[in-house]
């Protein structure tokens, strides 16, 4: 199972360490703002749980995220702090999340398996989840539509290699029926 293997805790440190939570807060509020634009059909999907305020925990990363997806804005916080109020709140490793979001494991699988935990109201990552899937969202493909040419095709290739050497589900693969 993928989701199994956490992130090197020295990976964790050094890609993401706690000084840089304000600016990795801006760039992941960037990319929801331009996920929500090109894909309106997400944030009504969460019908009533717009406002929810959503905690993502990646408990092998050194941030907890605080996703508000009304007011399309991510905030990454450093996890020595308390957890910031929430209604609901995700936790698990990175892989799992990734393989998730990238419909490399069924959501359900992992929740029901442990990989990943709910807290809060359920109903609320509940559609979470579902307009997640729907929505067949390839981080990779995201992040290299923000970034200009020649950057964009280097993102792709950086990214395919790191998945390759990770384990890790780093974009959508298409699944053979």
């Amino acid at each position: 199972m993928t989701s199994s293997r956490p992130l090197p805790r020295l990976l964790g440190r050094m890609v993401l360490p706690p000084l840089a939570a304000p600016a990795l807060g801006l760039a992941l509020t960037r990319l929801l703002r331009r996920i929500a634009a090109r894909r309106p059909a997400i944030l009504l999907r969460l019908g009533p749980h717009q406002q929810a305020r959503f905690l993502i925990d990646v408990q092998d990363g050194p941030l907890l995220l605080l996703i508000e997806p009304g007011a399309r804005r991510i905030a990454a916080l450093p996890r020595r702090r308390p957890a910031p109020p929430h209604d609901a709140a995700i936790h698990g490793r990175l892989a799992a999340f990734l393989a998730m979001l990238h419909g490399a494991e069924d959501g359900d699988a992992l929740f029901f398996s442990g990989e990943l935990q709910i807290g809060g109201d359920t109903s609320a990552v509940l559609a979470l989840r579902n307009a997640l899937d729907d929505a067949e969202l390839d981080l990779t493909e995201e992040l290299a539509a923000l970034a200009a040419a020649p950057f964009d095709g280097w993102l792709r290739r950086v990214s395919a290699l790191a998945a390759r050497r990770s384990g890790y589900a780093l974009s959508r693969q298409e699944q053979m029926p």
